[in-house]
């Protein structure tokens, strides 16, 4: 794997994509993982372009869109360093959670490669009571 900036949140999301793409043989859903660009800096007429074509502030980052153990699909917010979730952050986990997706914050990309092998490998381990999970 190439060497990434782990300073900021983009070099983890990286990170977890060139993580993704080593190890789609062994988990060929991988392929549909996506993230959601919905942050970043932008000037404003981008930024007001894009909330006209729908971007809406606080979407998790990762979307994995496979079903597991009663799941729809696995929603990632991934944080780097002190970074810490915005209340519009949280809002959209508890209700992407009450719909029936499995949510989780994850600081770094280790441990949302870890969290997405063992919802697609492991699912026993996932619990069915499931809250917003914050990963460290």
């Amino acid at each position: 794997m190439k060497n990434f900036r782990l300073d900021d949140e983009s070099g983890h999301q990286e990170a977890l994509f060139s993580w993704a793409g080593y190890n789609m043989e062994r988990m060929p859903e991988l392929e549909y993982m996506h993230h959601v660009p919905n942050g970043g800096k932008r000037d404003r007429a981008t930024a007001v372009a894009l909330k006209r074509q729908g971007v809406k502030a606080g979407v998790p980052d990762i979307v994995l869109p496979a079903a597991r153990a009663g799941y729809h699909g696995l929603y990632i917010e991934l944080k780097a360093g002190k970074n810490t979730t915005t209340e519009n952050q949280r809002r959209w986990l508890e209700y992407l959670r009450q719909q029936g997706y499995y949510t989780a914050v994850c600081y770094g990309w280790q441990k949302a490669a870890e969290l997405i092998e063992r919802y697609l490998l492991h699912t026993e381990e996932l619990t069915q009571e499931q809250k917003t999970i914050t990963l460290r």
